[in-house]
């Protein structure tokens, strides 16, 4: 079987579930050309699965003009059983190839469906992105196929890396910082918990904000940024509580990365982990943007040791029957094989 797939995500969730497929599809043997941009610091973890095409595909680049006819050769000589593009933006490079299957995979809402003029199905990662693309007036077909993510456990890293007590509360974050990932949200709760340390692993445009913020509130010393990281795996096993305090979040990743490496979970009732949490039995949940409650519900499980191990117990059991490696692959390899 032949993939192609055109990425031109940044880093983030989105860009962490792209490597996994394209891992598991390598190891299920399929043949896989991805066209991404230059110098993506994921690059070298694909560069055993996949060929590799690098293009900024920007409006005022020359990529802009001739990308698509470059494609469009390259279907032609490979004939690939699929073509797969992430993100509505790599949709508007989907060529008229007519041979396989043309697919547009979303994690997030898409504001209107011109992108999507070649794609045969869209693939939704949750049913709520599934219901708006229908009521966008969306009449091809849709799949609903979530992420995995590795269910892997490392070794903690040690809190010294990060100047971290070993006897404090440690509460971590991670992700792109830009304003509806709540990121200023969850500092003002970590404020109103004396002792708690944060960790915040990731960048971005609000980043100097969000320093500001911490000094303003007087908890600098209790928060460590810690910039993107290529692993956080071992971040996610030291930590005491996961906190994702997104306005707006389709599926929310990290969650299930937080569960891989058995770490209890504080979510905002954004769409996609009111998909799969349930306050109280895998998981915390709090409004959006109630610094209060997420203050409370960081206390809550930092004072019972036994509530956060029954919630991470049972957000793994959660992780390993809606999102595993084997059931999302498989998925994926029967649609590429539709069109056959």
């Amino acid at each position: 079987m032949k993939v192609m797939h055109f990425h031109f995500g940044k880093d983030g969730g989105a860009e962490r579930f792209f490597v996994h497929l394209v891992k598991a599809l390598a190891e299920r043997g399929v043949e896989q050309t991805a066209v991404i941009r230059p110098h993506r610091p994921w690059r070298p973890e694909i560069e055993g699965s996949t060929r590799i095409t690098e293009s900024h595909f920007r409006n005022l680049s020359l990529d802009r003009l001739l990308l698509p006819r470059k494609v469009m050769q390259m279907a032609q000589r490979d004939r690939p059983d699929a073509l797969m593009a992430w993100a509505p933006r790599a949709s508007q490079l989907m060529p008229p190839y007519k041979r396989c299957i043309k697919i547009s995979r979303l994690g997030d809402y898409p504001p209107r469906l011109d992108y999507f003029h070649n794609t045969d199905c869209i693939v939704c990662n949750t049913p709520g992105i599934a219901e708006h693309v229908r009521k966008l007036g969306w009449k091809r077909d849709v799949e609903i196929i979530s992420n995995f993510t590795s269910t892997e456990r490392v070794e903690p890293i040690s809190r010294a890396t990060l100047d971290t007590p070993e006897g404090a509360p440690v509460v971590m974050s991670m992700g792109r910082f830009v304003e509806r990932k709540g990121f200023h949200t969850l500092i003002e709760a970590v404020a109103k918990v004396p002792g708690a340390y944060l960790w915040l692993l990731g960048d971005g445009e609000e980043g100097e904000n969000l320093h500001k913020l911490a000094t303003d509130l007087g908890v600098s010393q209790r928060v460590r940024f810690a910039g993107w990281q290529k692993d956080t795996r071992r971040f996610l096993a030291a930590a005491d509580i996961f906190v994702m305090a997104s306005n707006h979040e389709p599926l929310g990743n990290v969650i299930l990365e937080a569960w891989a490496q058995g770490t209890p979970v504080v979510s905002s009732r954004s769409e996609g982990p009111q998909w799969f949490m349930r306050d109280g039995e895998n998981g915390l949940m709090v409004d959006i943007g109630d610094a209060d409650g997420f203050a409370r519900a960081i206390e809550r499980i930092a004072d019972d040791r036994s509530l956060g191990a029954a919630l991470a117990e049972r957000g793994h059991q959660t992780l390993v029957s809606h999102f595993s490696k084997e059931a999302i692959t498989d998925a994926y390899l029967t649609l590429f094989a539709s069109k056959r």
